[in-house]
């Protein structure tokens, strides 16, 4: 059984966290938003703008904790609940969207010949096409609750450690005055 973490570590581990997690949320959305811009596609420009704010959110927290302010924990939590928040409202949109007409018109004549060579039958696809699409949406709304809703379990449970750690980063800062006579009993 490995002894508990000391809090030095902790906050350790939750700064190098923020800095992976913050980068790596940010590029990937900014990246998306840049994507569903190219094809005009407002709401998922939308999405990756607020989910890139999450990133950089995080990232600017894991500073404020990085110099010493324990107040950044807080930011580091509200990241992932924004993160959260927004990709959940955007799956269940998705999911209030899905129109069997439009799915099976984004076929183009191609496939449509060549499924009908292959003897497949557009109406007997769009139950399959329905079910991919709830998948789809569904699998993204359930990650991102275990892994935002994750992380920002792991930075709330973490806040004790961390302040015990930036507090004693602080404590040798005063512990290094040494207290002598008062200036005024040199007087005498």
């Amino acid at each position: 059984m490995k002894p508990p973490r000391v809090p030095e570590e902790q906050l350790r581990r939750v700064l190098s966290t923020a800095k992976l997690n913050g980068l790596g949320v940010a590029i990937v959305a900014g990246v998306g938003a840049l994507g569903s811009l190219a094809f005009g596609d407002l709401m998922g420009v939308a999405v990756g703008v607020l989910v890139t704010v999450g990133g950089l959110m995080e990232l600017s927290g894991r500073k404020q904790v990085a110099r010493g302010d324990a107040g950044g924990l807080r930011r580091l939590v509200r990241s992932q609940l924004l993160v959260l928040g927004v990709v959940v409202v955007y799956a269940v949109s998705r999911f209030a969207s899905f129109d069997a007409e439009s799915a099976m018109g984004n076929l183009t004549p191609e496939m449509r010949m060549e499924m009908a060579q292959a003897g497949v039958d557009l109406a007997a696809i769009l139950p399959m096409v329905r079910l991919m699409f709830y998948a789809l949406y569904g699998s993204l709304a359930v990650v991102t609750l275990f892994y935002q809703g994750g992380l920002a379990l792991y930075y709330r449970r973490h806040t004790a450690a961390v302040k015990l750690a930036l507090a004693a980063r602080l404590q040798p800062a005063v512990s290094r005055v040494v207290p002598g006579p008062a200036p005024e009993d040199l007087l005498t």
